[in-house]
C-alpha cells in the first residue's frame, strides 16, 4: 500500500449553523413591532418611544422619521445577530462537516459534527492560550485540532495517549503504558502488516502539554505515527454530536445518524 494515501488530510469546512442562530435572533429582534422595550429605552428619547409605541403626541410625525427609525432597528437586529453568532462560535460551538473517511466507522464522509469549544476551556481565539481551563482531553475523546505542519486545516482524531503515556504499536496492536489500549470504535480493514510507523513503532513518551492521536480507520488514518503529537493550544474543541449526514454516493439522508452522540 502506498502510505502517502494512508490518509489523506482532512480539510474541515466551517458548517452553517452560525445562519441559523442569525435567522432565529433576526426573527425576533429584527421584526418592528414594539416588543424591544429594552433596546427603545436605550435608543431612543421618551419622545421617540411615545411616537413608536402609538401615541397621539406624534401623529403627524414625517414618514421619512419613521422610515428611518425602522431602518435603524433593523441594523441594530443585525448587529446584534452577528455579534451573538460570532460569540458562538468562537467560545461555545462550532459546526464542522467530514471529508474523508478516517474515522470510519465512527464518522462517516458527509457527516456534519457539533465541536464544544470550552470543554477543555476558554480559549484565546489567536493564540490558542487557556484563559479558563476547565480540564485536558482525555483518552477516547475525539477532538478537532490544527493540523501540526499545516495550522490552516482542521483535522479530527480520537487522543490515544495524554501526556507522560508511554506508546508503542507492535503488529497494528495498541500499547498504552504497555497494556493494550482497547478502542471498540477503532478498526483495520487492511490484513496486510506494514513496518513501521502504521502497523509497528518504536515506542515514544507523550511530552508534556500534548496528546497522541489516530484515526479510528485505522489502516486509513494520517495521524500521530507519522508527523507527531498534538500541542494542547493547537485544540479546537471536543466532538460531541451529529447533527446532519448526507450520503454523496446515493444522494440521501442517513436519517438513523442524526442527534447521534460521538462515542
Amino acid at each position: 500500500m502506498d502510505l502517502s494515501r494512508a490518509g489523506d488530510p482532512e480539510s474541515f469546512f466551517a458548517g452553517s449553523i452560525q445562519p441559523l442562530v442569525f435567522i432565529s435572533v433576526f426573527a425576533y429582534f429584527g421584526e418592528p413591532s414594539g416588543r424591544r422595550f429594552a433596546v427603545d429605552r436605550f435608543w431612543y428619547s421618551q419622545d421617540e418611544q411615545s411616537a413608536r409605541r402609538g401615541s397621539n403626541v406624534f401623529k403627524k410625525t414625517p414618514v421619512k422619521t419613521v422610515e428611518k427609525s425602522v431602518v435603524r432597528e433593523y441594523a441594530e437586529a443585525i448587529i446584534i445577530a452577528l455579534l451573538l453568532a460570532f460569540f458562538i462560535r468562537t467560545f461555545v460551538v462550532q459546526a464542522f462537516k467530514i471529508p474523508s473517511g478516517s474515522m470510519i466507522p465512527t464518522l462517516l464522509i458527509g457527516d456534519h459534527i457539533l465541536v464544544n469549544k470550552f470543554g477543555y476551556g476558554v480559549k484565546n481565539p489567536l493564540s490558542g492560550a487557556t484563559w479558563f481551563a476547565v480540564g485536558d482531553p482525555q483518552r477516547h475523546d475525539v477532538i478537532v485540532f490544527k493540523y501540526p505542519e499545516n495550522p490552516s486545516q482542521d483535522f479530527i482524531k480520537r487522543v490515544v495517549g495524554v501526556a507522560g503515556d508511554r506508546i508503542e504499536i507492535a503488529g497494528k496492536k495498541v500499547f498504552v503504558n504497555g497494556e493494550t489500549f482497547v478502542e471498540p470504535n477503532a478498526v483495520n480493514l487492511d490484513t496486510e502488516v506494514l513496518p513501521s510507523p502504521r502497523d509497528n513503532m518504536e515506542p515514544i513518551t507523550v511530552p508534556p502539554d500534548s496528546v497522541f492521536v489516530m484515526g479510528d480507520n485505522r489502516d486509513n488514518s494520517h495521524d500521530s505515527r507519522f508527523w507527531g503529537v498534538v500541542d494542547l493550544k493547537a485544540i479546537r474543541g471536543k466532538a460531541f454530536m451529529l447533527y446532519w449526514s448526507w450520503d454523496s454516493e446515493n444522494f440521501t439522508v442517513r436519517w438513523n445518524r442524526l442527534g447521534k452522540i460521538i462515542p
